[in-house]
């Protein structure tokens, strides 16, 4: 991100980005809310307000005009909103949650950190 940018935000008031160690495409179950217990892939991360958007969790109901010129029908359709990360754990191939780690491996001579499951020791990385 440029730096214009984030002085900006600084500005406002915004957090400072922080390391996540949830990623876009992973398989997620939610601990804490209203939907609790559900799984679900995370579709969006947003590092600065600390947020995941999960597929099916945390849906809202949204109203849309029709608009026929951009061929946009009119109705009620639901929309997943973003919850805490600290509300959601990774889930293991297996589909056991767990939290994650770090492991260094060499790959043609460079260090390479991988994501493993705390709980079993299995890499999360998708090669």
């Amino acid at each position: 991100m440029p730096k214009v940018a984030y002085q900006r935000r600084q500005e406002k008031g915004e957090r400072k980005p922080v390391r996540v160690k949830i990623k876009k495409d992973d398989l997620v179950r939610v601990i804490a809310g209203k939907d609790k217990g559900k799984t679900g892939k995370v579709l969006e991360v947003d590092r600065f307000s600390r947020k995941v958007t999960v597929d099916g969790v945390q849906l809202v109901k949204k109203h849309t005009r029709p608009n026929p010129s951009k061929q946009i029908k009119g109705g009620i359709a639901d929309k997943p909103m973003p919850l805490d990360i600290s509300n959601v754990m990774i889930l293991t191939a297996g589909g056991i949650p767990t939290r994650v780690g770090y492991k260094l491996e060499n790959v043609g001579g460079k260090a390479r950190r991988t994501r493993i499951a705390r709980k079993g020791g299995e890499t999360l990385d998708k090669r």
